[in-house]
């Protein structure tokens, strides 16, 4: 499932679970040439950091096989957080989502009913019609 999971990180890449969060600096810091003194909150959004260029060649391309062998420098994948922060759940995340993908995959045919840009990027990646699909259970096999 080495495939499915690099499909998986992917989604995640291009539409984020969580938006960013705040942390705290911890010393003064110059960013960009503005300071940002030690104390004051920084929050950081996942899907800017998915859509840098510069860490993800061509970011709007659904490409699974950039999770093969990574280029992007460590905690540029923050789809769940990054470092001594990361989520705690990401493990049992990552085997629910491959279970759930197997058995969409397997046991079902499915299509998009909305053909047409069905995402837009308002401050977090929203389906624009609600993402419409279509299922029917496929026969089941012996």
């Amino acid at each position: 499932m080495k495939f499915t999971w690099r499909a998986a990180q992917e989604m995640l890449r291009l539409v984020p679970p969580i938006f960013g969060t705040f942390r705290r600096a911890t010393k003064d810091i110059e960013f960009n040439g503005y300071v940002i003194p030690k104390g004051w909150q920084v929050m950081w959004a996942a899907a800017a950091t998915h859509m840098d260029g510069s860490l993800f060649p061509e970011p709007a391309k659904f490409n699974p096989s950039r999770f093969e062998n990574p280029s992007a420098p460590p905690c540029s994948f923050v789809a769940f957080g990054a470092g001594p922060k990361i989520c705690v759940g990401m493990e049992f995340a990552r085997v629910e989502t491959l279970v759930a993908i197997h058995y969409l995959v397997r046991r079902f045919r499915w299509k998009l009913c909305c053909k047409e840009n069905t995402f837009v990027r308002n401050i977090q990646p929203t389906p624009l019609h609600g993402l419409p699909i279509q299922l029917e259970q496929k026969a089941a096999s012996p």
